[in-house]
This record gives structure tokens, C-alpha cells and sequence, in this order.
């Protein structure tokens, strides 16, 4: 494993590539039980490493790309979404003498070139599609929600040795009931300081959409988390508070005395990474409402 060099800083001004650039959407997929997370660190194999190291074979230069979300080591990502900018004439270059798009061939040379970079790991980061966005298109500040998952096998017959790299085998029966009395109250614009790790100067408010447990057909609960962005740490949080609900260590309205008091104890407690799944980030439609969503969203988050 090699370390991991700092690449020239990709544009971020409000949404819009450089002049002259042409500003490219991957969207990604991975395994995170290999990477110490999706961000550059020294050292450390990373999503964010890998997938610009394999750009670097290909660019020929040293390039860095701009995240929907942050993962932590041991989370997967199903819909992550990233932005590269491209000079023109890299992007116009990509086809060579053939007739394919240059989306179409970056797309399989990044396949090859993260084959190079991962090694035995090959299969754990793939990039499932590459388009050029609408003008006005910033994968971080543009995103109106990020959207996840977590599996919980409550009973000892759905322990599926199979599926236990994305599900937590918990060893007391939950009360999904429970579960989503406490979930409920916790929904809108809420500061949740209680549920999250603050970065400095960030703030920890936001809109929580969604969070409700279902127990599928399977018999496993899954939890769904949706907001238009999460503090770090915050889902997992979130879903290790409500696990204590569900076992009857604690009542419902638990929960939200917790967001109400903005106090982080020992009580606070993190479900663990590996079941959870970021599953999908959504955009506006159009490239007046993805510029405008990227001017709302920096006035509110802090630059990363």
C-alpha cells in the first residue's frame, strides 16, 4: 500500500468549475471495509485516495475530487456522488481516434486504472457512471439530501454469517414500535449537538427528513436516515440511541430530552460502522436550482 500524496485542490467556487474546465460527475459505489474512510488521510488506504490515485494514472497529474458526504472507516456507499474538473482538452482527449464519448471512456479506464490501484482489493470501489452535470453543479453544496441505511439482525436465526459484514447481530430482541415513537420526535430542523462529533467552527444544525425502522420480510430491522446533510458521527448516533429504546433500556421520549438537553455523555453511544449505507444523494433538476442550492448551502457550511 502506497501513501497517499496531497493533490492539487480541485475549484469549489459556488458550484462552478473552473473557466475552461469541464466539471464531470462520477457516481460511486464501495465497499468500506478496506478504506480507513472515505477521506484523504497519510498513509491510509481511503475511498477518496484510491479513486484519485486511479484518476492520476489516468490524468497524468495529480487531481482531487469533491465528496456529496464523508463516509467513516468500515461505512459502504451505494449512491456516493463526486465532481471532478477536467481542462477542456483532457476531457476532448479521452476518446483518442476512437468513436466512444468521453464519458463512456472514462468510465472503463477508471475501471482498469482502480484495478492497478487496489490490487486485491479490486471490486471494493467501482464507479458506476460518469456525466457531465448541468452548469451550476457542485456534488457537496449542490445536494438537497443524503440518504441511508442500517440492518440490524435482532434474533439469533437471522444471524446470516453471509450478510454479517453489513449487519449488526444485536443479541436482544428490538421493539420497531418503540423505535419509531422515539424516531418521530426527533424529525425537522433540530440542533443536534447531543448526536454529533462538532468539527470547529460547523454547525450542527440540520433537517432531518426521514428516520423511521422497518422489520423487512426477512425478519431484520432496517433503519432509513434521511437530511439534507449529517454532522459527523450523527446516524450512527442516531441509530445507537434508538437501539437502547428498542431493547427497553430506555423510554421514547429519551431520545428527544437528549436533542433538547444538547449534552454529550457516556450515554451517547455509536452504533457501530459496518451496516451502514449510504444509499442515495439527491440534486435539484435543473442548473438555475443546482447554482442557487450551492449558494444556499455554503452560506450555512463550513468549507471542507
Amino acid at each position: 500500500m502506497t501513501a497517499e500524496k496531497t493533490p492539487v485542490p480541485a475549484s469549489g467556487n459556488g458550484g462552478l468549475s473552473a473557466p475552461g474546465a469541464v466539471r464531470v460527475r462520477l457516481d460511486v459505489a464501495y465497499d468500506g471495509a478496506p478504506f480507513s474512510g472515505w477521506a484523504v488521510q497519510p498513509g491510509l488506504r481511503t475511498a477518496q485516495g484510491a479513486l484519485e490515485e486511479a484518476l492520476a494514472l489516468i490524468l497524468r497529474r495529480q487531481i482531487r475530487v469533491v465528496v456529496a458526504g464523508r463516509t467513516d472507516a468500515g461505512v459502504h456507499a451505494r449512491g456516493q456522488v463526486v465532481h471532478v474538473d477536467l481542462s477542456t482538452d483532457e476531457w476532448e482527449a479521452l476518446p483518442r481516434r476512437s468513436d466512444a464519448s468521453p464519458e463512456d471512456v472514462l468510465a472503463r479506464r477508471l475501471r482498469g486504472a482502480l484495478s492497478r490501484v487496489l490490487g486485491e482489493e479490486t471490486g471494493a470501489l467501482e464507479v458506476r457512471g460518469v456525466v457531465v452535470p448541468p452548469a451550476g453543479f457542485d456534488a457537496r453544496f449542490s445536494a438537497l439530501w443524503r440518504r441511508y441505511s442500517y440492518r440490524v439482525a435482532d434474533r439469533p436465526e437471522h444471524w446470516d454469517p453471509t450478510l454479517r459484514g453489513i449487519t449488526l447481530w444485536h443479541k436482544a430482541p428490538l421493539d420497531v414500535g418503540r423505535m419509531n415513537g422515539a424516531a418521530a420526535q426527533l424529525l425537522g430542523l433540530q440542533d443536534f449537538l447531543a448526536f454529533c462529533k462538532p468539527r470547529e467552527g460547523s454547525t450542527t444544525v440540520r433537517e432531518l427528513q426521514e428516520f423511521a425502522f422497518e422489520r423487512t420480510h426477512e425478519g431484520v430491522v432496517v433503519a432509513h436516515v434521511k437530511a439534507d446533510a449529517f454532522c459527523h458521527n450523527m446516524v450512527r448516533a442516531l441509530v445507537g440511541s434508538a437501539l437502547r429504546v428498542g431493547e427497553g433500556l430506555e423510554r421514547p421520549e429519551w431520545l428527544h430530552e437528549r436533542l433538547l438537553a444538547r449534552v454529550r455523555d457516556a450515554k451517547t453511544r455509536l452504533a457501530p460502522a459496518h451496516p451502514l449505507v449510504l444509499e442515495e444523494v439527491g440534486y435539484p433538476a435543473t442548473a438555475e436550482e443546482l447554482a442557487a442550492r450551492a449558494e444556499q448551502t455554503r452560506a450555512l457550511r463550513d468549507p471542507a
